[in-house]
């Protein structure tokens, strides 16, 4: 069965959803002491991007080896109310082409949280013919994220480099196994505009 252009794909249960961020030393040892985001050293003015996809994630940070703002890979599992909740109060990143600027204006500035559709990756970060979701959240969405939706924050740093050491050394089936299993979210937010 063909994968849809637009579909969110995640690791998901009744009550959460897993999303992906990378942070430096500093911000992703203060989260995991305090079981939530401090500011600081996480900017709460800032726009957070989080990602359903593991392998975006992976694509977006080089394994964790980019930079030093990007080496700890943390997997946040949030509610899947406040998931929805973003989605619900999200405009695409982009203008859409049947909307004027003002309009977009006016979207832009009322919708607290950004949805962008990005190529998925494989395991070697190759471009797939479908699209992985990115969020972005600022405004009242970063502070609902930090202070109501984390449930657990998780470093799978360690699991990112295992996969890529594996990668490295030819062990792709090997690889393969430790990629965590994202399935199709049933939501209803309506995953084919932008």
């Amino acid at each position: 069965m063909a994968i849809p252009l637009r579909q969110i794909r995640a690791v998901y249960d009744d009550k959460t959803i897993r999303v992906y961020q990378a942070y430096s030393d500093a911000i992703a040892n203060s989260a995991l002491e305090h079981g939530k985001f401090v500011s600081p050293p996480f900017k709460m003015e800032r726009m957070t991007w989080i990602k359903p996809s593991f392998l975006w994630m992976m694509y977006r940070s080089g394994w964790g080896m980019k930079d030093d703002a990007q080496k700890r890979i943390l997997a946040i599992d949030i509610t899947r109310e406040g998931f929805e909740w973003a989605l619900g109060h999200s405009c695409p990143s982009h203008r859409g082409s049947n909307m004027s600027d003002q309009e977009w204006k006016q979207l832009k500035d009322s919708s607290p949280v950004r949805i962008q559709w990005d190529p998925e990756r494989d395991i070697f970060l190759q471009p797939l013919p479908y699209r992985a979701i990115q969020i972005g959240l600022s405004k009242e969405a970063v502070e609902l994220y930090v202070q109501e939706w984390v449930q657990k924050i998780t470093d799978v740093t360690s699991l990112a480099q295992s996969i890529h050491d594996l990668l490295i050394r030819n062990g792709h089936h090997d690889a393969h196994a430790l990629i965590p299993n994202e399935a199709p979210l049933i939501t209803t937010y309506d995953q084919t505009t932008e």
